[in-house]
């Protein structure tokens, strides 16, 4: 995600001047495509950027890149902005703020529920949360990233959306597994349920985005199976916090969980099928893929892009 959108703001007019990537290797390489520097300390992106975009795998990534010790993007940052695309937990995103309004920078969580092609073509959507300051500050970027966004209000907030988002995602593709691998195991033509789900009540995006794949074994990851572990485990938390149930949250939390464990969290979140259909088990199907290429955007395919 993060090599699309700095592809895609440079192509749009900014200097990328600088990226960054645990993985210096993959650093290394998006910064030799871009022209750019890729430094080995965060303190030296700062200094080469008046804009940081960050997206990160989790909580504790964030904690680390915003580390008020050590290297860290906070070294040297006044004025500066960072727009954080990463899908954490809402009080991360709260503590960021406050961490970089300490050392005169500003903030905005730009929450993504979009995937690898929106990236590249820049038709990215973005729940947004911040000061209006930062919002307004951050528009120029936004606007080259997003074809459309929403500012939800106060850092925090477009975080509980996004869990809300990816929670509700996430129970739809575990029901539809279970939809689909049932089927399987009544002897059902899967391509002729799918039709007829897309022409009832059954019908979701989720359908549209991943059902041929579970009927085919194709997990390419667009969104992984560990991504949509640790999302569903945003909501149950906030779900705890408010006192509210929600028991199919946790279910769907189980089954990914469950994938993770049984080595398949690299799967695309289609793979919970693998949990479902008769005759498959936790050893990944040869069509599986560990991720999207790294040097070069995923392909489109004739079906709506899936969305994480």
């Amino acid at each position: 995600m993060g090599a699309n959108m700095a592809r895609r703001l440079q192509e749009t007019g900014f200097r990328v001047t600088a990226v960054f990537d645990a993985r210096r290797k993959t650093a290394e390489a998006l910064a030799q495509e871009l022209g750019c520097e890729a430094p080995k300390r965060l303190a030296d992106v700062v200094a080469a950027a008046d804009v940081v975009v960050t997206v990160v795998t989790d909580d504790a990534a964030m904690e680390r890149i915003f580390a008020t010790k050590g290297d860290s993007l906070l070294r040297g940052a006044k004025d500066r902005l960072f727009i954080n695309c990463a899908t954490v937990s809402p009080a991360v995103h709260v503590m960021v703020e406050q961490r970089a309004q300490a050392v005169g920078a500003s903030s905005l969580e730009a929450c993504m529920a979009s995937s690898i092609t929106q990236a590249r073509q820049g038709s990215l959507y973005l729940m947004l949360g911040g000061t209006d300051a930062a919002f307004e500050q951050a528009k120029p970027v936004l606007e080259q990233l997003a074809s459309s966004s929403r500012y939800i209000g106060p850092a925090g907030t477009a975080a509980q959306v996004k869990a809300l988002v990816n929670m509700v995602m996430n129970i739809n593709t575990a029901g539809l597994a279970e939809g689909l691998g049932l089927g399987a195991a009544l002897g059902l033509d899967l391509a002729m349920l799918r039709e007829v789900f897309s022409q009832t009540g059954a019908n979701s995006r989720v359908l549209q985005t991943d059902g041929e794949d579970m009927q085919n074994r194709d997990h390419s990851c667009f969104f992984s199976a560990a991504h949509a572990a640790k999302d569903s485990g945003i909501a149950l938390g906030l779900a705890k916090a408010a006192k509210c149930r929600t028991p199919l949250a946790k279910a769907t939390f189980d089954q990914y969980s469950k994938m993770v464990a049984s080595g398949l969290g690299e799967l695309d979140k289609s793979g919970v099928a693998e949990l479902t259909f008769p005759g498959r088990g936790p050893k990944p199907p040869a069509r599986a893929k560990a991720s999207a290429p790294a040097s070069k955007p995923a392909a489109a395919k004739s079906k709506p892009a899936k969305r994480r």
